[in-house]
This record gives structure tokens, sequence and C-alpha cells, in this order.
């Protein structure tokens, strides 16, 4: 970063020392025995709050998790160790903290009554289906709260970055899901967890290392920067690889949605009064919303004809508007 341009970013008075960002975000460093008493208390209190939030579908309830954020220390803890060169032990409590979560998702799951259906709960949905819009999110957030931890100033933002990146949420429906059975719901909760993470680590890495304390760490270290440009490298390629996953998901998920849709309207073509609403996807099940004052026709057409435009294994619901559901199938 330009040095006129740090100044501004972090006037060299209000700039915390390594030694401060140490101490706040390495949970081996100083009193270690407060530091992880706090953390595990923290996040265990935050995915009860979390877990509770989303199966009450109560978006109040879930932002209260996400200000807490515990996990976003050995997050960033994280990306300071990259930047002085160090081991990053704060993988161990991010991995460890992650289980966790996982865990009380799975615990929780065991209230939710047997017709509940995932997919209807708008905490969950949001979270199933990453989108390159959150990995964006993620990165700018990582950014700012980089920023924020490195200023003496601007803390007082640290709750509305908490807000803005979803750490706990994700992994407590990881667990539910997965005490549901719904293995798919699961997967894309935690490819949005791990492409979180990644942007975090590496938007403080690089905010970090721009704002000088590289070469402070590395005075102390007695290093080249060579190791951390590498370690630079992995992460953008670990930070790339879930954005063009995402990007092709994105894309094929909008043909299915084309497909399903084509399809849909040639079903109840014929159908007095009937209307395709709305068609939408939800992980790998495909959500077809009918509005029809009489009887569908037989839902075995429109089988015979996803089948044929969908790849297999790919779940279809039909909603009609006066609230009943029918679980049509799987594509084969």
């Amino acid at each position: 970063m330009d040095i006129g341009l740090r100044a501004r970013v972090l006037p060299e008075n209000q700039r915390r020392t390594l030694d401060e960002l140490t101490s706040d975000l390495d949970l081996n460093e100083g009193d270690t025995r407060s530091k992880r008493s706090a953390f595990w208390t923290m996040l265990a209190l935050a995915s009860c709050i979390a877990c509770a939030g989303i199966l009450a579908d109560s978006t109040a309830t879930v932002i209260g998790a996400m200000i807490i954020a515990p996990l976003s220390t050995p997050i960033m803890g994280t990306a300071l160790a990259l930047v002085k060169r160090e081991s990053t032990g704060g993988v161990k409590f991010v991995v460890l903290g992650a289980l966790l979560v996982i865990a009380i998702g799975a615990a929780f799951s065991l209230i939710v009554p047997s017709t509940t259906v995932l997919l209807e709960n708008s905490q969950v949905a949001g979270r199933t289906s990453p989108r390159i819009i959150d990995l964006i999110a993620a990165l700018a957030t990582g950014l700012a709260g980089a920023i924020a931890l490195a200023r003496r100033d601007v803390a007082a933002i640290l709750p509305g970055v908490a807000i803005s990146i979803s750490l706990v949420p994700p992994l407590g429906v990881v667990g539910i899901s997965l005490g549901e059975g719904e293995f798919g719901l699961a997967f894309g909760a935690l490819v949005l967890f791990l492409s979180n993470f990644l942007a975090l680590v590496f938007a403080g890495s690089l905010v970090f290392t721009s704002l000088g304390y590289t070469t402070e760490a590395g005075a102390r270290a007695g290093r080249s920067r060579r190791s951390t440009k590498v370690t630079f490298g992995v992460l953008v390629v670990l930070v790339v690889v879930p954005l063009v996953v995402n990007s092709a998901l994105g894309y094929a998920y909008a043909r299915l949605v084309d497909s399903v849709r084509v399809s849909s309207e040639r079903w109840i073509t014929g159908t007095p009064g009937a209307e395709i609403v709305d068609v939408e996807h939800q992980g790998f099940t495909a959500i077809i919303r009918v509005s029809a004052p009489g009887d569908l026709p037989p839902v075995s057409n429109l089988m015979t004809d996803l089948s044929a435009a969908l790849p297999a294994n790919i779940d279809v619901v039909v909603e009609r508007s006066v609230g009943e559901r029918i679980e049509v199938g799987t594509t084969s």
C-alpha cells in the first residue's frame, strides 16, 4: 500500500502496536487460561442463540449470535500469524470451535418436529446456497474488521463488522441439517462458512501486511518476505477457487431454474386458471410454486419431462397456492 494512502487509512497516532494486536487476537499468548475460557464460553452461548434463532426463524435472534462473534478472534489471529510468519495456532481453535457449533446444532435438531421442512425456514434456506456476493461481502468485511482492529479510534464499528459476516449461524445450520439427515443443505452451509473463513483470513492478512505489520514482524524474526508472499499466493488460490465454483454453480442453477420453468409451463398448459407463480432452487431441490383453482395435471407427466431435462438426483417439490405441498420425487 502506498505510504501516503496508508497514513490516511491508519494515521500513526491511531496505529495499534503489533504486541497489542497479538495480545487481543492470539489465544496462545498472555493469560491463555482466561482467554480460552472466555472464547469457549461465548462460543457455546453464541451457538445456542444462533441455533434457537434458526429454528425460530428469527433474524433478530440470529443477529444476537453474530454480535458475540467469538470465532472472529482466532480467524483474525490466524491472519496475524501469517503476517508474523509464525505457526497458525488459531486454526486449531477455529476447527475445534466449528465442531462444537455443529455438535450443538445437531443437538438442537432433536427438538425439530418430524413434519418440519427445513427449506421453508428462511434462516436455513439463506445459508445453504452460497453465492458470489457472499464471498465479496466476506472480503469487504475482513478488510473493515482488520482496519478496525489496527486502529484505536474505530473499535465501535466492530459489532457492525460482526453482524456483516456469518460464521456461527452457518455452522449451526450444518449441525441442524446433519441431525435432520439433510446432507445437501449441510454441505451448502459448510461451503458458506469455509468461504467466509478464507476470505477473512486473506483480507486480514492483506490489511495487516499493507499497514506495515509484516515489516515489524519480519524485523523481529529476521526472515525475508518470501514465505509471506507464498502464503498469500496459497490464500488467493483458496479464495478464488470457491469464487469460481460459486460462479459455476450459479450459472448451473440459473439454467436449472430456466429448464424447470419451461417444463412447468408446459405441464400446466391447458389447465384452466393454472399459473406458475415462481420457480427457485434450494441446494439440490427445485421448488415449483403453482396457483391453480382446480386439480393439477398428473405429476408423472412433469417428472418425465424434468428427468429428461435435469441432472440426476435433483429433488422436485410442487407447492400450490392453497398451501398444499407435493413431494414429487427425485429425477433419474
